[in-house]
C-alpha cells in the first residue's frame, strides 16, 4: 500500500472517531448546555464566595490584629480551625449539618462555605498588608487628629489594599478552582457537568479535556483582567511619587 494513502486513511479514521466522541459528548441531547450552565454556577457561586471572603477576612484581620486577648483569640481559632480542614470537609458540613433544615439555593450554601474558608485565608493577607505599612503613617494620622479607625481606614487600608492586590488576586484564583468540589452537594458545575457527561457517555477524554480547557480560559480571561487593573493601581502610584 502506498505510505501517503495509509497516512491519509490513518488520519481520516483518527478524525472521525474525534469527530463521533465529540458529537456524541457535546451535541447528542444538547449535553453542551451542562458545561454552558455550569460556567454559571461556577462563576456566581465564586463570585459571591469572594465577597463573603473580603469582609470576613477583613474583620478576622481586625481580631488578628487587635490588642483585647479575647477578640484576637477569636480570631486566631478561626484561622487555624479553618486553614487546618479540608474545604470539601467545611463544604459538607455547612450543607449537610449547619443549613440541613434550612430552604436555601444550593449554590448560596457553596459560596457561603467558600467564603468561610477563603475569609481565613483573605484576612492573613490583610493582616500581612496591614502590617506592612510603616507605623510613622498611622502617627502621622493621629498627629492630624484622626482617630484610630479613620487612621485605619484612611490612610493605612488603602495603602495595604494596593500592596495586597496581587494576593488576593491569587486567592480569587485558586478559589475558582477549588469550586470544582461543589459537586459533593449535588450542584451542577463545570467540573459536575463533565463528569456527568463522561457517566453517559462512558468516554473520558473529551469531557475531561473540555473541563480543563474552560478552566483554563475563565483563569485566563480573569488573569488578563486583573493584570489590568493592578497596572492601573501602579499607574496611579507612580503619578502620586511625581
Amino acid at each position: 500500500m502506498n505510505p501517503d494513502l495509509f497516512l491519509q486513511l490513518d488520519f481520516s479514521s483518527w478524525y472521525a472517531n474525534v469527530r463521533n466522541q465529540f458529537i456524541r459528548c457535546f451535541i447528542e441531547n444538547d449535553r453542551y448546555k451542562l458545561l454552558v450552565n455550569g460556567i454559571g454556577v461556577t462563576i456566581k457561586v465564586s463570585l459571591v464566595a469572594l465577597l463573603f471572603g473580603l469582609i470576613i477576612g477583613m474583620i478576622i484581620a481586625m481580631c488578628n490584629l487587635s490588642k483585647k486577648k479575647p477578640i484576637r483569640a477569636i480570631g486566631l481559632v478561626y484561622t487555624d480551625i479553618i486553614r487546618g480542614t479540608p474545604s470539601v470537609t467545611q463544604l459538607m458540613i455547612i450543607y449537610f449539618v449547619v443549613f440541613a433544615s434550612i430552604n436555601i439555593s444550593k449554590w448560596f450554601i457553596a459560596a457561603i462555605a467558600f467564603g468561610i474558608n477563603s475569609g481565613a485565608y483573605v484576612s492573613e493577607i490583610i493582616r500581612a498588608g496591614i502590617l506592612s505599612i510603616d507605623h510613622g503613617q498611622t502617627e502621622a494620622g493621629r498627629s492630624l487628629g484622626l482617630g484610630s479607625f479613620q487612621t485605619m481606614r484612611k490612610i493605612v487600608l488603602p495603602q495595604a489594599l494596593k500592596n495586597i492586590f496581587p494576593a488576593l488576586c491569587n486567592e480569587f484564583i485558586v478559589l475558582i478552582k477549588e469550586t470544582a468540589i461543589v459537586g459533593y452537594i449535588g450542584l451542577m458545575d463545570i467540573q459536575k457537568a463533565g463528569d456527568f457527561i463522561k457517566s453517559a457517555t462512558y468516554l473520558p477524554f473529551m469531557p475531561l479535556i473540555a473541563t480543563a480547557i474552560i478552566y483554563y480560559v475563565l483563569i485566563k480571561l480573569l488573569n488578563l483582567g486583573l493584570k489590568k487593573i493592578e497596572n492601573a493601581l501602579r499607574k496611579s502610584d507612580v503619578r502620586s511619587t511625581r
